[in-house]
């Protein structure tokens, strides 16, 4: 692994990125609208609006799930 690359869990699958990748790039790296999903870093949820400060770190747990809309 590259000193300037970490390993982070996306969803449950090992993913290597570089090292301190924003998660909103992340998901523009997916291909994903910053408004198809909501996400969780370690377990809490990220806001879209923070995500751009949301710097990922070796051995963090990414999930992304359908945002939960109504009411």
């Amino acid at each position: 692994m590259n000193a300037e690359e970490i390993n982070v869990s996306l969803d449950g699958q090992l993913q290597r990125i570089p090292a301190a990748t924003p998660l909103e790039h992340l998901l523009t790296q997916l291909s994903l609208a910053p408004e198809s999903v909501a996400t969780a870093l370690n377990g809490e949820f990220v806001a879209r609006s923070a995500r751009a400060a949301a710097l990922l770190k070796d051995g963090d747990q990414v999930l992304l799930f359908k945002p939960i809309v109504g009411g």
